[in-house]
């Protein structure tokens, strides 16, 4: 029986070894009386500038006979580990996945699990072929509209850092991370508080996981662009994809991630997938050396080589013009870099990515700003598309600033604050490259004035982040779907049985370990219909 240990911290000069010592002082026992000491988890705790520690969550084995009477109320017994789910019979169609973004690789594995293989269909391209095109954009501006940093293996997470951190707590957290780091990822990733992958690493992991469902039968067809459902008697029959060729299915996990604009298009006008304008955020990607987010978040501890780069999270909810609005930073990426994110000709978009040693000379972070259906319509939009076109108008407006082949607009942060052109922007990560640009000629002015005063009362908790060493590059838009498809509790759509909305582009995640479980709570539903009994992964 393994006993879980929390909250033993370390200095920076104190080695690990000293982890079982501190342990036994904390259960009040000899450190002879455990057998075993194991690491499952470590943070950084920061809050003291200058005297950063890690604090460590650690399971320990008792010595024969040495159990404590009494134990710390944050010491627990370690659950056993549940057994595997139990087959079903499959059906005689089998499921087809739309997309192969986190969602639906992990629908696919969750109903392989249950002995149910599937058809995932996706638009772009493998993983590793991506990367080509993904370059070719930072190169020269040059886009692939069917493999980009959005669409292809993996989904729009493979390319952008790779990230498996989340707001959610949920049972199935460790499940989403020991799987990755099964298929490939670094094993560091089971023990770090905030686990990070890369985007030089986790595409190897995507691929292996592929391979491992096709080789146990599910079938995968890239270049696959579904371009319609097929439905009869209020139930999905299949789809139809971009070359006339239709499939019959009556079970469609639809996971085509967030900037999947013709299929929402298409369902606004056809009317038989209910489908509603969600609200979402959008602001810029701010820019700041590396060195200096370490000297302001770390202190004079900064230049520790035992620390990594520094990040940050920050939050404000301000009421501006008698509306209260959350600013905040968004996939912040120590050491890392901005890059093109459009899925269009013509519109401009940036996302940040950072590889596994996050070691660039660059931190960034979306700063962005909530926008609502009230905020749709001010600006002339309206219906369940509002917030596709209230976004792909302002991509539209960053491009044309930017001057075309997805330059990106850019400006230092004093400059945006006050209004004015003076400092051009310097080094910068981000390629095709910067336009210097007053942004304040991007978005309405409530928006505006709630990004300027966020930034302000930013700079209070961190001193330095709107100096002159920091820029903001145009625009952050993805943030997240800004359409959802409506779903019971059976998690089917609303108006047409047989179909599941599923992660991020349908409105029911937010990155690549939310839409992951989303996958899974999914394939546990169909799993369900045909029989099987619940894993308890609901909620």
């Amino acid at each position: 029986m393994a006993w879980r240990v929390n909250n033993i911290g370390l200095w920076l000069d104190e080695p690990q070894e000293l982890l079982g010592v501190k342990a036994a002082e904390k259960l009040g026992i000899p450190a002879g009386d455990l057998s075993s000491v194991r690491v499952v988890r470590n943070v950084l705790d920061a809050r003291k500038k200058g005297s950063p520690r890690f604090i460590y969550t650690l399971e320990v084995d008792f010595a024969p006979g040495r159990v404590p009477r009494r134990l710390p109320p944050d010491v627990s017994e370690v659950a056993p580990p549940l057994p595997p789910p139990e087959p079903v019979k499959p059906p005689a169609l089998r499921p087809i996945i739309v997309g192969t973004g986190p969602a639906g690789l992990f629908a696919a594995l969750g109903l392989l699990e249950r002995g149910v293989t599937s058809l995932l269909l996706e638009r772009g391209k493998e993983v590793v072929e991506r990367r080509k095109d993904v370059a070719k954009t930072m190169r020269d501006g040059t886009h692939d509209p069917e493999s980009n940093m959005s669409f292809g293996e993996g989904g729009a997470g493979a390319y952008t850092d790779g990230k498996l951190s989340t707001r959610i707590n949920h049972p199935h957290v460790r499940k989403v991370i020991e799987t990755f780091a099964a298929y490939g990822a670094p094993k560091n990733i089971l023990v770090q508080g905030k686990p990070h992958i890369g985007s030089d690493l986790l595409p190897g992991a995507v691929a292996n996981i592929r391979n491992h469902l096709v080789a146990h039968g599910v079938e995968v067809r890239f270049g696959a662009k579904v371009e319609d459902l097929l439905y009869r008697d209020g139930r999905v029959a299949g789809v139809r994809l971009a070359d006339g060729t239709e499939i019959a299915s009556d079970r469609v996990i639809l996971a085509p991630g967030n900037s999947a604009r013709e299929l929402f298009e298409r369902f606004a006008v056809d009317g038989y997938v209910a489908i509603e304008a969600k609200p979402f955020a959008l602001g810029f990607r701010a820019e700041h050396p590396q060195a200096l987010i370490n000297s302001i978040q770390y202190g004079k501890a900064c230049d520790s080589p035992l620390l990594p780069p520094a990040d940050y999270k920050l939050a404000e909810n301000l009421e501006v013009s008698g509306e209260v609005r959350g600013v905040y930073s968004f996939c912040m990426c120590p050491g890392g870099i901005v890059v093109p994110t459009p899925t269009e000709e013509g519109l401009q978009c940036t996302n940040g990515m950072s590889n596994s040693r996050r070691n660039a000379r660059y931190a960034n972070a979306g700063v962005v700003v909530s926008v609502s259906v009230a905020d749709f319509a001010r600006e002339g939009f309206h219906g369940p598309l509002a917030g596709l076109q209230f976004q792909r108008h302002w991509e539209q407006k960053a491009y044309e600033l930017g001057g075309g082949k997805y330059i990106a607009p850019a400006q230092s942060i004093p400059d945006y604050l006050a209004g004015k052109l003076v400092k051009k922007p310097g080094g910068t990560s981000y390629r095709p490259g910067l336009a210097h640009a007053d942004l304040n000629r991007l978005f309405p002015a409530a928006l505006t004035a709630s990004l300027k005063q966020a930034l302000r009362l930013f700079d209070r908790k961190m001193k330095g982040f709107t100096s002159e060493d920091g820029m903001l590059i145009g625009i952050e838009s993805r943030t997240s779907a800004p359409v959802r498809i409506p779903r019971g509790e059976d998690l089917q759509s609303v108006s047409l049985r047989g179909l599941y909305p599923a992660g991020e582009g349908c409105g029911y995640a937010g990155g690549i370990v939310s839409s992951a479980i989303d996958g899974l709570r999914i394939a546990d539903q169909v799993a369900v219909e045909l029989g099987g009994v619940s894993e308890g992964i609901r909620a």
